[in-house]
């Protein structure tokens, strides 16, 4: 393949302990009417765009302080700078593969959390773009390191906001990808593209590190819940998934519909209040209780939140701060009641998980819990009561590491980079209007047969191949 085409290539390292290939960022010509964009296939045993040999560029960028990068070997020191703005936060780290975090950086755009009442994303797509260089440039220098010192760049490439991922008609809006593709080209480094959910599951390999595939994992955020048995690194059996709405967006939803203060977001705020109410007061129904199946629904529950909210005529536009002693009651008695349905939902699928998993794997040890949710101290307390009935380990990363980090998007690239896996760096004069591929919406795994949603909202529409899936056909393609 020529060093001039407009796919990048896959490049890989032959180990033994090797079993897959990684797929990452894909730059396109600049956009054109003439010329639609390509999207996102599995690859067949035909097909000619990617190289099944490790492949680097036929000529150093000139201006560039290192020579061609060095291919890693498993057990080399490496430095990665990691870069996510897949949602709300623009945040960045640098992470040593001994499992030392040098530095990280968030900015976080909880005043815009507070005046719209959850992501914006229009407005999230402004505040990225506002801080994105200083984030990066604030996250090297307390870290005391140069880009020169970097033995690689990750950065998240979805799922998440398509704003905030895609940008917008200009390409004024790339955010993190453009930032990370123009410090690995201006620095000839190799580049590594990041699935979000897959950089909240192997984090927790960060903090744990005896934690071992093949491990469960129950991620919970704003955008997503995800049931997934984590075979090895890049294969994931999806066991359950959201089909509308997520625990996160209930979260804020409630509230918001309750007066609270979103700085923080929904969770803390529903979790503080809750302690205050009776979770038995209000009889909400447990999602999905007909389905037996490990899939998610919250819209309905946010429905019989809401009804109660009209029927006790609260207020939203009186803060909690500011609400009668009767009025708050009758709030943190909601609250709680919302707090207990929206968590027994998740134990019940997690119960269900389990045994699917054990039978897929017998030795599984642990259940990692992560994303923004499994900050939630009521969360974990009862999901450790179901691990604990399955003879389970229950993992949660510390609540800093939950949320969207850099810390997360910088381990997954060396746990990637380390087994040879990564992208040749961009050219040092990449085009300003060059097109990425991009994937809001983006599998992390293959679905399992047993757990295939039989409600008809489970969204679709312009999901590319997993990212499972994706390694596999490139596995297909060198054989």
């Amino acid at each position: 393949m020529a060093a001039s085409s407009t796919l990048s290539r896959l490049n890989l390292v032959r180990r033994p302990s090797l079993t897959y290939a990684l797929t990452t960022l894909r730059a396109l010509k600049p956009r054109c009417r003439q010329q639609p964009r390509p999207q996102w296939a599995p690859l067949s045993s035909s097909s000619k765009s990617f190289s099944a040999h490790l492949s680097t560029p036929k000529s150093p960028n000139p201006s560039s302080p290192k020579a061609h990068p060095k291919i890693p070997g498993p057990d080399d020191d490496l430095l990665v700078l990691g870069i996510e703005t897949s949602c709300d936060d623009t945040a960045a780290a640098v992470v040593r593969s001994s499992g030392e975090i040098l530095s990280q950086v968030v900015s976080s755009q909880a005043d815009l959390l507070a005046r719209y009442g959850g992501v914006a994303p229009k407005m999230a797509e402004e505040a990225h773009l506002q801080v994105i260089d200083k984030v990066v440039q604030e996250t090297l220098d307390r870290a005391n390191v140069s880009e020169t010192d970097l033995s690689a760049v990750a950065v998240t490439i979805g799922p998440g906001l398509s704003l905030c991922l895609r940008g917008n008609l200009s390409d004024i809006s790339l955010f993190g990808v453009r930032k990370a593709r123009k410090t690995a080209g201006s620095f000839n480094l190799p580049i590594i593209g990041v699935h979000h959910m897959e950089a909240h599951a192997l984090v927790a390999r960060l903090i744990e590190r005896n934690l071992q595939f093949p491990f469960m994992a129950l991620l919970i955020s704003g955008g997503h819940n995800l049931l997934v048995l984590a075979r090895d690194l890049g294969q994931y059996v999806q066991l359950g998934t959201t089909i509308d709405d997520a625990i996160g967006e209930a979260y804020d939803k409630t509230a918001k519909w309750l007066g609270l203060d979103m700085r923080r977001s929904g969770g803390p705020a529903i979790e503080e209040l809750a302690h205050e109410g009776d979770a038995e007061s209000i009889k909400f129904s447990i999602p999905m209780k007909q389905h037996k199946d490990c899939n998610f629904s919250y819209a309905g529950l946010k429905t019989q939140v809401r009804l109660a909210i009209e029927s006790k005529h609260i207020n939203a536009e009186i803060p909690i701060s500011c609400a009668s002693r009767h009025d708050r009651s009758s709030r943190a008695d909601i609250a709680a009641s919302f707090q207990r349905v929206a968590v027994l939902h998740l134990e019940e699928r997690c119960e269900r998980a389990i045994e699917w998993a054990l039978n897929i794997e017998p030795s599984i040890k642990h259940l990692v819990v992560a994303g923004g949710v499994a900050s939630n101290l009521y969360v974990r307390a009862r999901l450790d009561q179901v691990v604990k009935k399955n003879n389970l380990q229950l993992v949660c990363p510390p609540p800093n590491l939950c949320t969207d980090n850099g810390v997360m998007v910088a381990w997954t690239g060396i746990e990637h980079l380390r087994m040879g896996r990564f992208d040749p760096p961009p050219p040092a004069d990449e085009p300003e209007d060059l097109v990425y591929d991009l994937r809001p919406r983006w599998p992390l795994g293959e679905e399992y047969a047993e757990g295939r949603s039989e409600a008809r909202s489970l969204r679709r529409a312009r999901m590319h191949p997993s990212l499972t899936s994706i390694i596999q056909a490139s596995l297909q393609q060198q054989r």
